[in-house]
Protein backbone atom coordinates (compact mmCIF):
# COMPACT_ATOMS: atom_id res chain seq x y z
CA UNK A 1 0.00 0.00 0.00
CA UNK A 2 1.19 3.49 -0.92
CA UNK A 3 0.23 6.76 0.75
CA UNK A 4 0.91 10.41 -0.02
CA UNK A 5 1.31 12.63 3.04
CA UNK A 6 1.47 16.31 2.15
CA UNK A 7 2.76 18.92 4.56
CA UNK A 8 1.58 22.36 3.53
CA UNK A 9 3.82 25.38 3.85
CA UNK A 10 5.93 27.83 1.93
CA UNK A 11 9.51 27.07 0.84
CA UNK A 12 12.45 29.14 2.05
CA UNK A 13 14.13 30.12 5.30
CA UNK A 14 11.91 33.21 5.59
CA UNK A 15 8.86 31.00 6.28
CA UNK A 16 10.53 28.12 8.11
CA UNK A 17 9.26 28.80 11.63
CA UNK A 18 5.92 30.36 10.80
CA UNK A 19 2.49 29.06 11.80
CA UNK A 20 1.62 28.56 8.12
CA UNK A 21 4.45 26.00 7.82
CA UNK A 22 3.27 23.56 10.47
CA UNK A 23 2.55 20.99 7.74
CA UNK A 24 6.23 21.08 6.75
CA UNK A 25 7.27 20.69 10.41
CA UNK A 26 5.09 17.61 10.91
CA UNK A 27 6.32 15.75 7.80
CA UNK A 28 9.94 16.74 8.57
CA UNK A 29 9.59 15.27 12.06
CA UNK A 30 8.03 12.08 10.66
CA UNK A 31 10.89 11.77 8.15
CA UNK A 32 13.51 12.18 10.91
CA UNK A 33 11.77 9.51 12.99
CA UNK A 34 11.80 7.12 10.00
CA UNK A 35 15.43 8.14 9.24
CA UNK A 36 14.75 9.35 5.71
CA UNK A 37 15.69 12.67 4.13
CA UNK A 38 13.97 15.04 1.73
CA UNK A 39 15.35 15.59 -1.75
CA UNK A 40 14.31 18.25 -4.21
CA UNK A 41 12.25 16.76 -7.03
CA UNK A 42 9.48 17.99 -9.31
CA UNK A 43 7.31 20.60 -7.55
CA UNK A 44 8.23 19.33 -4.06
CA UNK A 45 10.82 18.14 -1.64
CA UNK A 46 10.19 14.41 -1.34
CA UNK A 47 11.07 11.70 1.18
CA UNK A 48 10.09 8.03 1.02
CA UNK A 49 9.42 6.26 4.30
CA UNK A 50 8.30 2.78 5.29
CA UNK A 51 5.95 2.09 8.19
CA UNK A 52 4.43 -1.32 8.99
CA UNK A 53 4.75 -2.49 5.39
CA UNK A 54 3.34 0.70 3.92
CA UNK A 55 5.20 3.07 1.64
CA UNK A 56 4.64 6.68 2.63
CA UNK A 57 5.62 9.39 0.17
CA UNK A 58 6.11 12.60 2.16
CA UNK A 59 6.07 15.86 0.22
CA UNK A 60 6.65 19.52 0.97
CA UNK A 61 5.40 21.41 -2.11
CA UNK A 62 7.84 23.97 -3.51
CA UNK A 63 4.99 25.66 -5.38
CA UNK A 64 4.13 27.99 -2.46
CA UNK A 65 0.92 27.57 -0.50
CA UNK A 66 -1.46 29.05 -3.08
CA UNK A 67 -0.42 26.51 -5.74
CA UNK A 68 -0.20 23.40 -3.54
CA UNK A 69 -2.71 21.50 -5.70
CA UNK A 70 -0.23 21.37 -8.56
CA UNK A 71 2.31 19.42 -6.46
CA UNK A 72 -0.32 17.19 -4.86
CA UNK A 73 -1.80 16.26 -8.23
CA UNK A 74 1.62 15.63 -9.78
CA UNK A 75 2.72 13.25 -6.99
CA UNK A 76 -0.63 11.45 -6.92
CA UNK A 77 -0.24 10.76 -10.65
CA UNK A 78 3.48 10.02 -10.47
CA UNK A 79 3.09 7.48 -7.66
CA UNK A 80 -0.37 6.24 -8.74
CA UNK A 81 -1.92 7.06 -5.37
CA UNK A 82 -5.72 7.25 -5.03
CA UNK A 83 -7.21 10.24 -3.24
CA UNK A 84 -8.36 7.89 -0.45
CA UNK A 85 -4.66 7.42 0.39
CA UNK A 86 -3.81 11.13 0.49
CA UNK A 87 -3.44 13.04 3.76
CA UNK A 88 -2.87 16.81 3.75
CA UNK A 89 -1.51 18.46 6.90
CA UNK A 90 -2.31 22.14 7.30
CA UNK A 91 -2.58 25.01 9.74
CA UNK A 92 -6.06 26.09 10.86
CA UNK A 93 -6.96 29.41 12.48
CA UNK A 94 -10.47 28.13 13.34
CA UNK A 95 -8.97 25.75 15.93
CA UNK A 96 -7.23 26.78 19.15
CA UNK A 97 -3.46 26.35 19.23
CA UNK A 98 -2.45 22.69 19.28
CA UNK A 99 -5.92 21.25 18.68
CA UNK A 100 -5.76 18.51 16.05
CA UNK A 101 -8.67 17.41 13.91
CA UNK A 102 -8.67 14.79 11.15
CA UNK A 103 -11.44 14.92 8.56
CA UNK A 104 -12.10 12.87 5.44
CA UNK A 105 -13.55 15.77 3.47
CA UNK A 106 -14.70 19.31 3.95
CA UNK A 107 -14.50 22.88 2.84
CA UNK A 108 -11.26 24.75 2.38
CA UNK A 109 -12.22 26.97 5.34
CA UNK A 110 -10.72 29.95 3.53
CA UNK A 111 -7.29 28.29 3.47
CA UNK A 112 -5.59 29.05 0.14
CA UNK A 113 -3.59 25.82 0.07
CA UNK A 114 -6.69 23.67 0.60
CA UNK A 115 -8.62 25.84 -1.87
CA UNK A 116 -6.05 25.15 -4.60
CA UNK A 117 -5.90 21.42 -3.83
CA UNK A 118 -9.69 21.20 -3.99
CA UNK A 119 -9.80 23.12 -7.28
CA UNK A 120 -6.99 21.05 -8.83
CA UNK A 121 -8.37 17.67 -7.73
CA UNK A 122 -11.92 18.87 -8.46
CA UNK A 123 -13.17 17.46 -5.15
CA UNK A 124 -13.25 18.21 -1.41
CA UNK A 125 -13.03 14.43 -0.80
CA UNK A 126 -9.52 14.02 0.59
CA UNK A 127 -8.28 13.62 4.15
CA UNK A 128 -6.82 16.57 5.95
CA UNK A 129 -5.27 16.92 9.38
CA UNK A 130 -5.94 20.41 10.65
CA UNK A 131 -3.42 21.70 13.18
CA UNK A 132 -4.88 24.54 15.23
CA UNK A 133 -2.78 27.70 15.29
CA UNK A 134 -5.38 29.87 17.04
CA UNK A 135 -6.75 33.20 15.95
CA UNK A 136 -5.04 35.72 18.18
CA UNK A 137 -5.09 38.54 15.63
CA UNK A 138 -7.09 41.65 14.85
CA UNK A 139 -9.38 41.83 11.81
CA UNK A 140 -7.34 42.23 8.65
CA UNK A 141 -4.20 40.83 10.30
CA UNK A 142 -4.71 37.14 9.39
CA UNK A 143 -1.87 36.96 6.84
CA UNK A 144 0.60 38.58 9.25
CA UNK A 145 -0.51 36.15 11.96
CA UNK A 146 -0.14 32.91 9.98
CA UNK A 147 3.10 34.12 8.43
CA UNK A 148 4.35 35.13 11.88
CA UNK A 149 6.52 32.98 14.13
CA UNK A 150 5.27 31.00 17.11
CA UNK A 151 5.05 32.67 20.52
CA UNK A 152 7.39 31.36 23.23
CA UNK A 153 4.47 29.54 24.93
CA UNK A 154 3.50 27.90 21.63
CA UNK A 155 7.10 26.87 20.93
CA UNK A 156 7.23 25.10 24.30
CA UNK A 157 4.17 22.98 23.43
CA UNK A 158 4.97 22.47 19.75
CA UNK A 159 7.11 19.30 20.00
CA UNK A 160 4.41 17.41 21.90
CA UNK A 161 1.70 18.47 19.41
CA UNK A 162 3.91 17.49 16.46
CA UNK A 163 4.50 14.11 18.12
CA UNK A 164 0.72 13.61 18.36
CA UNK A 165 0.34 14.70 14.71
CA UNK A 166 2.69 11.87 13.70
CA UNK A 167 0.31 9.40 15.42
CA UNK A 168 -2.40 10.58 13.02
CA UNK A 169 -0.10 9.77 10.07
CA UNK A 170 0.65 6.32 11.48
CA UNK A 171 -3.03 5.64 12.13
CA UNK A 172 -4.20 6.91 8.75
CA UNK A 173 -1.74 4.66 6.94
CA UNK A 174 -2.44 1.53 9.02
CA UNK A 175 -5.92 1.46 10.58
CA UNK A 176 -7.56 3.94 8.21
CA UNK A 177 -9.33 7.26 8.37
CA UNK A 178 -12.40 6.37 10.47
CA UNK A 179 -10.58 4.51 13.24
CA UNK A 180 -7.84 7.14 13.39
CA UNK A 181 -10.47 9.87 13.74
CA UNK A 182 -12.14 7.91 16.57
CA UNK A 183 -8.84 7.18 18.33
CA UNK A 184 -7.11 10.54 17.98
CA UNK A 185 -9.46 13.48 17.27
CA UNK A 186 -9.58 15.68 20.35
CA UNK A 187 -6.28 14.40 21.79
Amino acid sequence: MKYLVVGLGNPGAKYENTRHNIGFKVVESFAREREVTFELDKQAEVARAKFKGRTIILIKPTTFMNLSGKAVNYWMQQEKIAKENVLVITDDIALPFGKLRLKGKGSDGGHNGLKDIQATLNTPQYARLRFGVGSDFFPGQQADYVLGEWSSEEREALDERIKTSKEFIKGFTTIGLQRTMSNWNGK
